[in-house]
């Protein structure tokens, strides 16, 4: 299905992007929580944006407390330590307007060229060089977005937690983050500085949180989803890093807890237009 398709079956008009646009976001996690366990959840939107907000967390009904740690790129931890019982989190955000674009450091422009655990640029350097020699820019990333894109099948549960960047090349399917982890691994494969960006995905279907890949072109980080099922300029920056270890929504320490449900709502109103082709900055 099309962006086009899924605007017309939606309802939603989509209109060209103008800074202004609202977005209101909500997570809402259950978990059992059978053992004395320390939670971290990545679930809240980046320090880069301005948004009014509030996260609350109950177990077996009572009040929670939480830490919240900062990491890099704004990115926000709620951590949580919890006995055993029913945790409960909800967390609800509105987001007006856009955040202006990361500044790239140098060492980021470093980093993220490394090979990382779930992209093997290394390994895929061949693949990369041979699909894509003589691009570079607004070019590469189009040319990257529509090879992954038409490569690989968009299959909900198709994949394991502890798959790659090859692993699903070789399968040919996958979900968002697989996606992301393949066009991470391809950019950097060819010199360009790319990372993975959980987010909310205003216009997704079936809605859930989202993942997508960020690159360094032309002096701003640029976003590419290869999956196209939600118009880049709605996206919200949840949590940045290498690939999907450093952009869980949700890692499980010292114990052990179980999630039992998880619902994801993201809205905006109004939808923008959407070209691959056209350099998107996540604001």
């Amino acid at each position: 299905m099309t962006r086009s398709d899924s605007a017309r079956r939606a309802g939603t008009a989509r209109v060209p992007h103008d800074g202004r646009v609202q977005r209101d976001l909500s997570a809402h996690l259950s978990l059992d929580v059978t053992s004395s366990v320390t939670l971290a959840f990545e679930i809240a939107v980046s320090t880069q944006l301005a948004a009014d907000e509030e996260l609350t967390v109950t177990l077996d009904g009572r009040h929670v407390g939480s830490t919240e740690v900062h990491d890099a790129h704004g990115t926000r931890l709620h951590v949580v330590h919890a006995d055993p019982g029913r945790l409960v989190l909800d967390y609800a955000a509105s987001v007006r307007g856009r955040a202006p674009g990361l500044a790239a450091q140098d060492v980021d422009l470093l980093r993220y060229l490394r090979p990382s655990r779930y992209c093997e640029s290394d390994t895929l350097g061949p693949t990369a060089r041979a699909e894509f020699a003589g691009l570079d820019g607004v070019d590469l990333l189009a040319a990257v977005s529509s090879w992954v894109g038409s490569r690989l099948a968009y299959v909900p549960g198709s994949s394991l937690p502890t798959d790659g960047a090859v692993r699903t090349l070789l399968a040919r399917r996958g979900v968002c983050r697989d996606y992301a982890h393949l066009v991470v691994a391809l950019l950097r494969a060819l010199d360009v500085p790319a990372r993975v960006v959980s987010v909310y995905a205003p216009g997704l279907s079936p809605m859930d949180f989202h993942a997508v890949a960020e690159a360094f072109v032309d002096g701003r980080w640029c976003v590419v989803d290869a999956t196209t099922l939600a118009p880049r300029s709605s996206l919200v920056r949840i949590a940045t890093g290498r690939d999907a270890s450093d952009t869980a929504f949700l890692n499980v320490h010292h114990g052990f807890a179980r999630l039992d449900e998880l619902v994801v709502t993201a809205v905006a109103d109004a939808l923008p237009d959407d070209d691959v082709r056209e350099l998107v900055e996540l604001g």
